[in-house]
């Protein structure tokens, strides 16, 4: 069991399966495969809530992905035109911006860019009629196998 703290704790179970980053490749653990593994696969995470940043983080990190986080959706947007992330997931409610406002901003510079979007105050209901939608919704409080599926079927990794 690998042990995290983020300002509380939970336990990750050990993941033995296949490589996540390398297709047929059969290390053993997800902590053997993040050690030797060249290809990371970019996740921004935004959100205005810093603990739940830090659990995506910790989350997500533990099974090797290159985790950026940010509490403000406007500085999201400026780093995501330079480090063209693999995957944007983030919160609907977060002030002057929301998550549908990120999500159309990001579509807008990158129409393929594949998004999720959780909240924990509206429900699939909020994009029905947009334009522009995410790939994933998530209600929070989500579970730790959701999010992780959610970001291996989206990325392929």
């Amino acid at each position: 069991m690998q042990r995290i703290f983020t300002g509380w704790e939970f336990t990750l179970p050990p993941l033995v399966e296949r490589c996540y980053f390398c297709p047929g490749n059969q290390l053993g653990t997800m902590e053997a495969d993040r050690k030797n593994c060249s290809i990371k696969t970019t996740v921004f995470v935004v959100d205005d809530e810093p603990m739940l940043l830090d659990l995506a983080e910790a989350i997500l990190g533990a099974v090797g992905y290159e985790v950026r986080t940010f509490r403000d959706p406007e500085l999201a947007l400026q780093e995501f035109a330079v480090a063209r992330p693999d995957l944007v997931i983030t919160d609907y409610a977060m002030g002057r911006m929301t998550g549908m406002d990120l999500i159309r901003e990001c579509r807008r510079l990158n129409p393929e860019q594949k998004i999720v979007l959780i909240s924990g105050t509206v429900d699939e209901h909020v994009f029905s009629d947009a334009p522009v939608k995410p790939d994933r919704f998530l209600t929070k409080p989500y579970q730790i196998y959701q999010l992780t599926d959610c970001v291996r079927e989206l990325t392929g990794a």
